[in-house]
C-alpha cells in the first residue's frame, strides 16, 4: 500500500483540515504519515512556511489546500 506523506506543524488549521479531508479520500487505498516539519531541519527549510504539503512517491501533489484530484490521480497511476 503506498504511504502518502504530510508534512504539517501542530496546531496548524489548515493542515488539520487537509488531513481530515484527506484520510477518507485515501481510505483503502493508502496510507497518511503525518510529519511534523519542526522535527528535521531539512524538512523545516524545505516546507517550514508553506504546510500543510502532500507528497506521494517523492512527488509534491498539492501545497496548504488538498487537491482530492491531484491525489487521486497520482494514486491510480501507481
Amino acid at each position: 500500500m503506498p504511504v502518502i506523506d504530510v508534512y504539517s506543524r501542530p496546531g496548524c488549521h489548515l493542515c488539520e483540515v487537509l488531513i481530515d479531508e484527506l484520510i477518507p479520500l485515501v481510505r483503502d487505498r493508502a496510507s497518511v504519515a503525518v510529519h511534523d516539519v519542526d522535527a528535521d531541519p531539512r524538512w523545516r527549510a524545505r516546507y517550514g512556511g508553506d504546510v500543510p504539503v502532500v507528497v506521494l512517491g517523492g512527488r509534491e501533489l498539492c501545497r496548504h489546500r488538498l487537491d482530492a484530484d491531484a491525489v487521486t490521480g497520482a494514486l491510480a497511476a501507481g
